[in-house]
């Protein structure tokens, strides 16, 4: 741009909050619910790409897209649920939307704004956040004393799809649900789903019925858990007219508690916990059914996310005969569909990759700190939501087995009572940084590929900050833990720094 162009260029407009939530998805939201009713004078907005709230349940639209976590759960403490404990989107939603307008939370919520870079200067002690307005293209500056990341894990706009020998030679259409065409007509033609966790368990018997006819094909097999979508227990104390607060706290803590204990026995008693998993598939598909090949993963159970199918939708649809399974690899794709390596052929008029998430840290957001680019990688973690040398930010990220939204309400209460503590010791910055006694502590990948590895985060896993070997230096998966270690985190322990 010319000096005369960029003297002529009217001044960008900059405007302040105290806090700044980036996302309006589920922790966006809870965030800004805590917020407004725990610090009622503070300054905040909440700023999302998309435009409306939701995150994840806005921008996947696929058919049958529902939760693979129970609504009591990944429901907000505050708010309860009272539907079925798997929920379609649109269910999620309007759960989302109720919270907003109760609490009156719209007026901090700003659409169709897209962050850029974020530089923080511990000069002035302030994140400086440059935008776009997606619709206008108008760019945006904020400036914010404290930053609250709650735009997930995965990049939105595209999933992942490996590069597969052949794919150009394909006539048919290929497509990523997480980028599902509002305009795709499935009816009467031939589906061929790539995949085999939970996107594909609920894609298939979604489309089953209406699909000429619908493939599986999966290179190796997932665990998975049917049963009725319903909870027992809460549907007793309705019927004894409990308060459906009460019902809410004591469905959350008893699904915790027996998740919790399953998690263990997956550990300690794997064999017993597999032949259960596999029996339930059985119970669907009949004896003669070759679970062993199709549903017997090379994994061990805690290592992914354990998937649940409401009313075994997936297994009776593979019963009908409306849909088939295939475990194989790919060879190629050729004009037709896909030529697997053992020579069979699968033809296709559609091929849907559900081969899951591109991971995405801090939203593809541009951050400097003090002149210096932010190597996310390089950082460590405390308690997976704070970074050594990343002042004044927490970034939300929940749970891998239980629901996101035990950890995005834990966080929020943590974010809350951190500001609090500023305010009483007058300080403008705080950090996290490794104390003398943990200077020699080994640092390790964010998450031990022992414990859990799903592709996703084993393909992204150099992007991610490390771990140590102690408790305030990990991501923790043990949410009964954590919730009692949480409330009782020392702020003027030597990990916090403050000016």
């Amino acid at each position: 741009m010319s000096e005369a162009a960029t003297l002529s260029r009217p001044a960008q407009k900059t405007e302040h909050f105290d806090v700044l939530i980036v996302g309006a998805g589920i922790s966006g939201v809870g965030g800004a619910y805590h917020l407004a009713k725990e610090r009622p004078g503070t300054s905040f907005v909440v700023l999302d790409n998309q435009d409306k709230f939701g995150g994840t349940w806005t921008t996947h639209t696929y058919p049958g897209i529902r939760s693979d976590s129970d609504l009591y759960t990944f429901g907000y403490h505050f708010k309860p649920w009272v539907g079925a404990p798997i929920a379609t989107a649109d269910e999620i939603l309007r759960y989302m939307g109720e919270v907003i307008e109760e609490n009156d939370l719209d007026r901090h919520i700003r659409y169709k704004h897209r962050i850029l870079s974020a530089v923080w200067s511990s000069q002035d002690n302030l994140w400086t956040l440059e935008a776009e307005r997606t619709d206008t293209g108008e760019r945006l500056r904020f400036t914010t004393n404290f930053l609250w990341m709650c735009q997930g894990y995965f990049r939105h706009a595209k999933g992942y799809t490996p590069e597969w020998e052949g794919m150009t030679d394909y006539k048919g259409k290929i497509v990523h649900p997480q980028t599902w065409p509002a305009d795709l007509d499935y009816k009467g033609k031939k589906v061929l789903v790539i995949g085999s966790g939970a996107t594909a368990a609920t894609l298939v018997p979604a489309i089953a019925g209406d699909c000429e006819h619908v493939t599986l094909l999966q290179r190796s097999p997932t665990y998975f858990i049917p049963g009725r979508n319903a909870n027992e227990l809460a549907d007793t104390l309705r019927e004894l007219k409990i308060d459906e607060k009460w019902i809410h706290e004591i469905v959350r803590r008893k699904i915790v508690h027996d998740g919790d204990a399953f998690a263990r026995r997956a550990v300690e008693d794997t064999e017993a916990v597999t032949a259960e998993l596999l029996g339930g598939v059985r119970a669907f598909l009949g004896e003669d059914f070759d679970v062993a090949k199709h549903f017997t993963p090379r994994y061990r159970p805690w290592r992914q996310r354990i998937a649940f199918i409401p009313d075994g939708d997936l297994f009776r649809g593979i019963a009908s005969g409306k849909a088939s399974i295939v475990t194989d690899e790919i060879d190629r794709f050729n004009e037709k569909g896909i030529l697997l390596k053992s020579g069979q052929e699968l033809e296709a008029d559609i091929i849907v990759t559900a081969t899951g998430f591109e991971l995405c840290v801090l939203g593809d957001i541009d951050f400097t700190i003090d002149g210096k680019k932010l190597n996310f990688g390089d950082t460590v973690t405390y308690r997976g939501m704070m970074f050594t040398g990343v002042p004044n930010m927490v970034w939300v990220f929940g749970y891998f087995r239980a629901s996101w939204t035990l950890r995005a309400d834990m966080v929020a209460e943590f974010v809350l009572r951190l500001l609090n503590h500023m305010d009483k010791k007058g300080a403008k910055k705080v950090e996290v940084a490794l104390r003398p006694e943990d200077k020699d502590m080994p640092l390790l990948p964010w998450i031990d590929p022992e414990n859990f590895n799903p592709g996703y985060l084993m393909r992204g896993m150099h992007l991610l900050p490390k771990s140590g070997d102690k408790p305030e230096w990990r991501h923790s998966q043990d949410y009964l833990t954590e919730k009692d270690q949480f409330p009782a985190i020392d702020l003027d322990d030597k990990a916090f720094v403050y000016k």
